[in-house]
Formats: C-alpha cells, structure tokens, sequence
C-alpha cells in the first residue's frame, strides 16, 4: 500500500541538503540545574538526525522546547531561515513540527481511531459532521504501513505497551510533518515492528521530512541515522557523520568511558536454592519450572507475547496462578497478591515503571517508603525524620540522582526513576528481586549504573531473575539464561554456553 501524505512544497524533494531548522545557542534553566547551555543543532530537509546521550544530558528538554511544553532562556529557533518564538504547543504544530514522546499520551477510554485523529477529525458536509467511516479507513491505512493487524476500533485501555506505541506512531504521520521528533519510538516494539518503522522513516525521508531520533539502542542510531549529535551534562560535545564513527567512539563522548566497561561481569559465589517453581500455570504461560539459586542473575529471553511479563506478574502475585507451586527457601508459598509477595521477600521492578512501579506525584522519599510504611507508623503519626533517613540512605547508597528526597519522582530521568523502584524493594527487605526489563527506555550511562547495582545485589547475597530482550545484556548479566516462547520455557544455557544464535532459535521455537 502507498504511503500518502500532503507535504508543503509537493511531493518527493529532488534537494535533501537544505537547513530545515536551526536551534542556536539554546539555553535553559531550572531552579538549581542548568539544563541546556549554549546548545545549536541544525537539520536538514530529508535527514535523520541522531540525538544522544544519558539521561539528564538535556535531550528531553530540547525537544520540548522544540514543541512548546517549555521556554528558552535564551537562543533563537529557525524553522526553514525563519525566525520562530515557540510559546506553546499550537506554534510549534503551526511550524510543521511533530513531535513522539517516549511516554505514552495515548487516552486509554478512546479507540484507536479516535486516539490517531484526536482534535483534527475528519469532517464531511456544510455541518462538518465527523466522517466515522474515513477516519477508520484511514486508521486502517495507517495500521497496515505499519505492519500491526490492530482494530481501529479497539478501545487503547485494552492493548498492549507496544501496541499503544504504534498508535502514537500512526497518530504522528498521519498528520502533515515538515520536521519528525521520535523519542525512543522502539522501546516497547518488537524487531519486525521496529523495521516497519524504520521503512516509514525512509518513507517520510524521500518526502523531504526532516527527522530528529532519539534512541539508547546504539545499533539502531547506526542503522538509521545519517549525523549524531551528543550531549553530556546540558552541553554540546559534537556532531558526526554517522558512517564516520563508531560505538566505542559514541559511548565515550557521552560518558567519558570505553564501551567494552559497560558489562561489569562479577564472579559471585552462587548458594543454595531460594526459589523453586514447579508447573506454574497462569494466563500467559504454563508448565513452568525453574530453581532460583542464592547470589544467582537468572535471565530469562524472550521475544514479544512470549508470556514473560504474565510469567513475573504471577511470581509478584499480580496474576492469578492456576495451578502449580512456588516454594521459597524450601517451603511453599502462597503468593496472591503483590503484599503476599512482599511478605515472602519478593520485590519487582515493572516493565511500566509509572505506571506500575511508582507513585509520580510523590516525592522520592513516599515512593522509596512505599512498600513498608506501617513500619513508619499511621496516618499522621507517620515518623517522617525516620522515612527521611530511610530515603537518604538508599539514595546515597545506589547513587539516585536528586536534589533532594522531597523531590517529585516524575522529574527524575529514567534511570534515577528505575532507582527509586529498585530502592523500595530494597528497603522492604526483598531477596528475591524481579527485574523486568531493567534497562528499557534508560541511557547507556544508567544503564552501567544499574549493571553494577544489579552485581552489588548479588555480591550481598540477593537473587536475581532478570528478564531482558537485549541479548547482549543479558549474554553479558546473567549467570544462567532460560528462553521462552509462547508461554514456555523452551531452552536453557548457563553463560557461557549461551550464544545470540542459540538463543534467537529457542525463543523462536
């Protein structure tokens, strides 16, 4: 199916190289932090312009002065050599600026038609009643440039992460795009997903659309980028050919390391079995059985729908299990409900950590808290100097980037917020630790972070099940790999046995 869209200027552009938009000298400042100093990009028309760095190196606040949700301090924005004052989201949208943002606005009591077309239905007649029917055609349309059999009038409450992204995806170039803002637009697609979209992306660049991608994947900055620019610390490091450069060369501009120190492997002791789990049948999944050893990272890979997250769900007592048993430190135990779960020492870092892990409104010290309140006491009586204390302690302790624990988590960057949720299980006293895909939507930096954290963890004597789609992650982390597919262990290998192959061909099994 062709791909159709009205762009100003007409159709394919035989001229890619002309400046589409240019940010110059941005500045901007919030009470205590310098989040943008003295930062110029350009971009051309046709271009894929990579944007990379850790979390808090001031890419998020680019884009959203780019979009209007913040102000410059100081600098000048120019969308094809003119001048533009972004005050707001309208200016920016007016100026052929679109923008997708890592965490989903999708309206989850809408359809999925609805959600595409939101504020800009399609209307028939002098009475500009809405065109239900050519809306969901062309939501169908949409739907298949992307390769996803979704129902444009599936209601979005009841879809997937990723399928909620692709509906972001279609709602973006379903309008008239002169520049493409994507932020980390594959976090939750699959590897066919993403290569669907990477086919829009050259789609759109034929148009002449002018396209800024911000991703932690490194492979694929490489693959579809043209230039890179880094950040690091609210500044500008530089700007590369892409086809000039390297990983290595990358990674060492944004953190100041070498990439080969990303993966640091620990040797610990492993003990005796803390977990065993023997034909658990849930939603999702069945005829599961594994052991879980004390000081053990135990990964488990799988590919999109293959029932992990159904599977953690039911350890953490948030699924209701069937039939089965799950015995911990030898004796069986019931777990039926995520406080069942605390109880027994479990804890569980969530595949949507605001949605799932943390309490956004409240402040790092609340969240941290959280699981183990009571012991601070009731209501107003609440210990508060004994939970400031608690909170410090962790966040000294695992290195949570904040300027203070009354700070609102929702304005921590992602991996700090990955942190918060780590160090409430860590304060409720769990053992026995899930992490569900730990590193997702998280800068190469944090991730080294959280590697560490995760190999500290062992060291003093807690046990790990790590579930992870990147295979060099987990070929790297985990001491023992178990693959899954279609709600089945199908395959396992301890580390060093374990290759990208094996593994892609168990979880495709």
């Amino acid at each position: 199916m062709a791909f159709s869209i009205v762009y100003k200027g007409g159709d394919i552009l035989s001229e890619y190289n002309d400046i589409v938009l240019r940010m110059e000298n941005i500045t901007k400042t919030f009470p205590g932090v310098v989040a943008l100093d003295d930062v110029s990009i350009d971009l051309k028309k046709g271009e894929v312009l990579g944007i990379l760095g850790e979390n808090g190196a001031g890419k998020s606040t680019l884009i959203k002065i780019l979009a209007g949700n913040y102000i410059k301090d100081s600098g000048n924005i120019y969308v094809d050599d003119e001048k533009f004052e972004i005050k707001g989201t309208a200016e920016a949208m007016a100026s052929g600026i679109r923008v997708i943002y890592q965490e989903l606005n999708t309206l989850n009591n809408l359809t999925v038609t609805e959600n595409i077309f939101i504020g800009e239905q399609i209307v028939k007649g002098p009475f500009k009643i809405i065109d239900w029917k050519a809306m969901i055609k062309k939501a169908h349309e949409l739907l298949n440039i992307l390769n996803v059999k979704l129902d444009p009038n599936a209601v979005i409450g009841d879809l997937s992460i990723s399928e909620k992204q692709v509906v972001e995806i279609a709602k973006a170039i379903s309008k008239e795009a002169k520049i493409l803002v994507m932020d980390e637009p594959t976090a939750a697609l699959s590897a066919e997903e993403t290569q669907s979209l990477f086919s829009i992306i050259n789609t759109l660049k034929a148009k002449g659309v002018a396209i800024i991608y911000i991703s932690h994947r490194l492979k694929e900055i490489f693959e579809i980028t043209d230039r890179v620019t880094v950040l690091r610390d609210g500044k500008k490091v530089g700007t590369l050919k892409t086809k000039n450069t390297d990983a290595n060369k990358l990674v060492e501009m944004m953190v100041g390391r070498d990439i080969k120190d990303m993966y640091p492997k620990k040797e610990v002791q492993i003990g005796d079995y803390v977990m065993e789990v023997k034909n658990l049948k849930a939603d999702g999944f069945e005829d599961i059985s594994f052991k879980l050893r004390k000081g053990e990272i135990l990964g488990i890979f799988g590919l999109l729908g293959a029932g992990r997250t159904s599977l953690v769900k039911a350890l953490f007592g948030a699924n209701k299990i069937r039939s089965g048993q799950i015995l911990i430190n030898g004796k069986e135990a019931s777990i039926k409900s995520p406080s069942a779960a605390r109880d027994k020492r479990v804890g569980l870092v969530p595949l949507d950590r605001k949605a799932e892990g943390l309490a956004l409104i409240m402040g790092v010290k609340e969240n941290i808290t959280l699981a183990n309140i009571a012991d601070l006491g009731k209501s107003f009586l609440i210990d508060k100097k004994n939970e400031r204390q608690k909170a410090g302690k962790w966040v000294d302790e695992i290195g949570i980037r904040t300027p203070s624990v009354d700070q609102e988590v929702n304005s921590l960057s992602g991996g700090n917020q990955q942190k918060v949720v780590l160090a409430k299980w860590l304060e409720s006293g769990s053992q026995i630790i899930i992490l569900n895909e730990p590193t997702r939507g998280v800068d190469v930096g944090a991730k080294i972070e959280i590697y560490k954290l995760i190999e500290d963890l062992c060291e003093r004597g807690s046990s790990i099940i790590m579930i992870s789609s990147e295979l060099p992650e987990i070929l790297s982390i985990a001491d023992r790999i178990i693959t899954m597919n279609k709600g089945r262990f199908t395959g396992q290998y301890l580390r060093n046995e374990a290759s990208e192959e094996k593994l892609l061909s168990k979880a495709c099994q």
